[in-house]
């Protein structure tokens, strides 16, 4: 099941990620989708920021194609694998470790299989001056918390 919610402003961006945040727990995969500029690392930055304070620095992980964060609760690792060539790279980047802690991965697609079944999919489009973003379930326990964050 999928839910489309449009975010007009980047504060609408930051609200959104806030109440997903509370959702989160270890283990979680977020892939985030969208073409360059769609907001995924937007999404991204907010949602860290909304887990671990807004005083939080979140440098987009473009050239390093991993940034980690140590949260209370869990750990958070940001993938940004628009350059990644090769899914076994993804072994150098620490991909297992993120088992204990929540990974958001922007450019999924470049994960291949190893891209975790179980995940919770974002997709973000331009539509003008605004950003269409789209939650998918992958899983049910995923499926349940959408439900949750709906309401």
């Amino acid at each position: 099941m999928s839910a489309a919610i449009t975010l007009a402003s980047l504060e609408d961006t930051a609200r959104l990620a806030a109440r997903l945040a509370p959702l989160l727990k270890a283990g979680d995969v977020i892939a985030l989708e969208g073409d360059l500029g769609a907001g995924k690392t937007t999404f991204c930055r907010a949602l860290i920021s909304a887990l671990l304070g807004a005083e939080t620095e979140v440098p987009s992980p473009t050239y390093t194609l991993v940034q980690t964060y140590e949260g209370p609760d869990f750990p958070i690792w940001h993938f940004d694998l628009y350059r990644l060539e090769d899914p076994a790279e993804l072994d150098e980047l620490g991909w297992e470790e993120t088992l204990d802690g929540l990974a958001l991965i922007e450019w999924p697609d470049k994960a291949g299989p190893r891209l975790p079944a179980w995940r919770l999919e974002i997709s973000l489009k331009i539509s003008g001056e605004e950003r269409i973003l789209h939650l998918a379930a992958h899983g049910e326990d995923w499926q349940s918390r959408l439900d949750e964050f709906r309401h």
